[in-house]
Formats: structure tokens, C-alpha cells, sequence
């Protein structure tokens, strides 16, 4: 919508800046397609990336209904031991889905 509003001001931005900007405002669950997006050395025009992001929702809408989905939640736990040193711990938090499967 920012981008159709600034068309209509008469206010002139490169597609590529438009793609960026738009790669840039996805959702973070979105973050591993984001990547995927910047990543690619070919330049990409808004009607590809609007054609990518709706076959990606689509991915994701039918992974939901299947119940296929995976969401993962990580952190990174500090623990101090006896020595001052610190460990630092990936802990990953799984859906229920994914822990009933295990």
C-alpha cells in the first residue's frame, strides 16, 4: 500500500528497491523464504515476486491444512558454571504435533 500511495504522489522508485523493500516487510515466519529471496543473484521484478509469494502462501495454507507445518520457537540459554565460564545451550521449542510424533 506505502508503494501505491507513493505512485500516486508522482514519486518515482526503481522496481529493485520495490522488491527489496517488500522482501524486507515479510513476516518472520516467513524468515527462511526471505533468505531464499536475497540470495538470489538474479534480479527480480515486482510481478515475479508477487507470483513467488502467492505460490509460497499457497505452500504454506495447504502445509497448514494437511497439519504438515512445523514451527519451531529457538533460544539461546546461558548457564554459568562454577568457574565464572558461560555455555551457551541452543534450545529448540517444537510444536506439539512434532513432540507427539517422537
Amino acid at each position: 500500500m506505502i508503494l501505491h500511495d507513493l505512485h500516486t504522489e508522482g514519486m518515482k522508485l526503481s522496481e529493485s528497491f520495490q522488491v527489496a523493500a517488500m522482501i524486507e516487510k515479510l513476516p518472520p515466519l516467513w524468515k527462511d523464504f526471505k533468505n531464499y529471496l536475497k540470495h538470489k543473484r538474479k534480479e527480480m521484478e515486482l510481478e515475479d515476486l508477487i507470483v513467488r509469494l502467492r505460490i509460497e502462501e499457497g505452500n504454506r495454507l495447504s502445509e497448514m491444512k494437511s497439519g504438515k507445518l512445523q514451527i519451531e520457537a529457538k533460544a539461546n540459554l546461558m548457564e554459568q558454571n562454577g568457574n565464572t565460564s558461560i555455555k551457551r545451550k541452543r534450545v529448540e521449542y517444537k510444536s506439539k504435533k512434532e513432540r507427539a510424533k517422537m
